[in-house]
């Protein structure tokens, strides 16, 4: 009985059945949304795993910047340890100036070598052309033997850290001598 009313009523739109194009149509649009749903979800994941391992790279390189001169730290110890028995050695023997001379030589001796492994050189800065990237100059003195520009004395030591300088060389620098011109009314009246 319902389905009799339902097909005397008036106001209830009558279906007509779908053609086979439109059901084709009506079934290639429901697989391209269940595509793109599926091509969304695979992007949105994709998103956050490349998103995680940037964070989870960046976390690693901070721990890396963190601890990157452990070793060194390390080696710097051991020559603190020196230093330390250097010094008590010489409060204990207040005179023996020569073996607390010895101890501080040698722990020295290690610093450069430990510097000379890890990449460290000394700049030979002395009597070279001056360079503003290896050279910062304190002081210039006239020099007729030296050209002009000429590093006469290095003050503090410069060094390289590979093929990087790390600290520029403080030196003072040969200048042309200043040529003093006497007037000509002057040199007549010195003559008379």
């Amino acid at each position: 009985m319902a389905d009799e009313e339902f097909k005397d009523n008036p106001e209830t739109p009558e279906l007509e059945p779908l053609s086979d194009e439109e059901v084709l149509e009506d079934l290639e649009r429901k697989n391209l949304l269940a595509e793109i749903a599926d091509y969304k979800d695979k992007y949105v994941r994709l998103c956050a795993e490349f998103d995680n391992a940037r964070k989870r790279m960046e976390r690693e390189r901070q721990e890396f910047i963190k601890y990157a001169n452990e070793g060194l730290i390390a080696q710097f110890l051991d020559i603190l340890d020196d230093l330390e028995r250097t010094v008590k050695a010489a409060e204990e023997k207040h005179e023996d100036y020569e073996s607390f001379l010895k101890g501080i030589e040698l722990v020295m001796s290690r610093l450069h070598d430990m510097l000379k492994k890890s990449g460290v050189k000394p700049m030979d800065a002395k009597g070279k052309m001056f360079d503003p990237h290896c050279h910062e100059p304190l002081l210039q003195e006239e020099s007729a033997k030296e050209p002009e520009g000429t590093v006469l004395e290095e003050f503090q030591k410069g060094y390289y850290y590979h093929d990087r300088v790390v600290r520029t060389a403080k030196v003072k620098l040969a200048k042309k001598p200043v040529e003093v011109q006497i007037p000509q009314e002057t040199k007549e009246e010195n003559l008379k």
